[in-house]
C-alpha cells in the first residue's frame, strides 16, 4: 500500500521535502476543471494546483489515494480514513468531524443558453424573473446550488420546467439538443466542458451562488497545529499572488 501511495504522489507531482511538517492523505476524483486527468492520464486541474502550491508552501506531504465515488469518500472521511477533502462548504454540522482552513478559491454557480438562443431566454436578469417565465431548465442530480435554487425546485419541478443531468458532459449535450432552454450549474466546469464540446454559451448576468470553499481536514486525524500551518501557508501564498495567478489561468472565458 506504500509503495501505490508513493506512486500517485509521483503521478501528481508531490516530492517530499527534506523536513516534512505534516502528511495527509486524499482520494482521487474527477471534477474538471477542478481534477482530471489529461490526455497522458496524468492528475491535474485548478484545485490540485492549488494544493500542490499550499502544500509546497507548508512543506506538508499528500498521500493519495485512487479515485472514489463522492459518497463513498464521505464515509471515509468521516470513519477516519482520509486526512483531507477539497472545495468544502463550512457548514455546522460538519464541524463535529471535521477543520477548515481559509478558503482558498470561491465557487460561482451560474446559468447558461446557447448563443443564439431567444433574447427572452438570454437576456433573463435574474432568477426572479427566470421563475416569473416560461422558460425550462437543466440542472445537476445532486448537489448543493444555492438557497434560489433550493426553494425554487419544487415549483420547477411540478411546473414541468426542470430537467436533471448527472454530469456537465450530460448537461451540455441536453443544452445543445434543445432538451431544455437554459443550463444551470458550477460556472467553471460548464465552461470547461462546453469548451470540450464546441458549444457556444451565454452566460445570463447573475450569479445563484457565490461561496468559499475551504480544505476540509478530519479533525481525528489531524491537529490545529497543521490547520495553522496551512493557514499560513495560504495567507503567504494570497499576498504574494501565487494562489491568484493559478486561479485567474483557469478564469479566462
Amino acid at each position: 500500500m506504500r509503495m501505490r501511495h508513493l506512486l500517485f504522489a509521483a503521478m501528481l507531482g508531490i516530492t517530499a521535502l527534506p523536513a516534512v511538517a505534516c502528511r495527509m492523505t486524499m482520494a482521487l476524483e474527477q471534477w474538471p476543471p477542478y481534477i482530471y486527468r489529461d490526455a497522458r492520464g496524468r492528475f491535474t486541474g485548478l484545485d490540485l494546483e492549488l494544493l500542490q502550491a499550499i502544500f509546497k508552501e507548508a512543506r506538508c506531504t499528500l498521500v493519495t489515494l485512487p479515485e472514489l465515488p463522492t459518497a463513498r469518500r464521505q464515509l471515509l472521511f468521516q470513519k477516519g480514513g482520509l486526512d483531507l477533502m477539497l472545495a468544502a462548504s463550512e457548514t455546522p454540522e460538519r464541524h463535529s468531524y471535521a477543520r477548515f482552513s481559509l478558503s482558498y478559491r470561491d465557487e460561482a454557480v451560474g446559468i447558461f443558453s446557447k448563443s443564439g438562443a431567444p433574447a427572452s431566454h438570454r437576456q433573463i436578469a435574474s432568477f426572479a424573473q427566470l421563475m416569473r417565465g416560461n422558460s425550462t431548465l437543466l440542472a445537476p442530480k445532486v448537489g448543493w446550488y444555492g438557497a434560489q435554487y433550493a426553494a425554487a425546485r419544487p415549483a420547477l419541478e411540478k411546473a414541468g420546467r426542470l430537467n436533471a443531468f448527472g454530469g456537465f458532459q450530460q448537461g451540455v449535450r441536453m443544452l445543445d439538443a434543445g432538451r431544455a432552454d437554459l443550463l444551470l450549474g458550477d460556472v467553471l466546469a460548464v465552461r470547461h466542458e462546453a469548451r470540450l464540446q464546441g458549444v457556444a454559451l451565454n452566460t445570463l448576468p447573475f450569479l445563484i451562488l457565490r461561496a468559499p470553499v475551504h480544505l476540509m481536514l478530519n479533525a481525528r486525524t489531524t491537529s490545529a497545529d497543521d490547520l495553522a500551518r496551512l493557514n499560513a501557508a495560504i495567507t503567504r501564498l494570497e499576498q504574494r499572488g501565487v494562489l491568484a495567478a493559478i486561479r485567474s489561468s483557469y478564469e479566462a472565458p
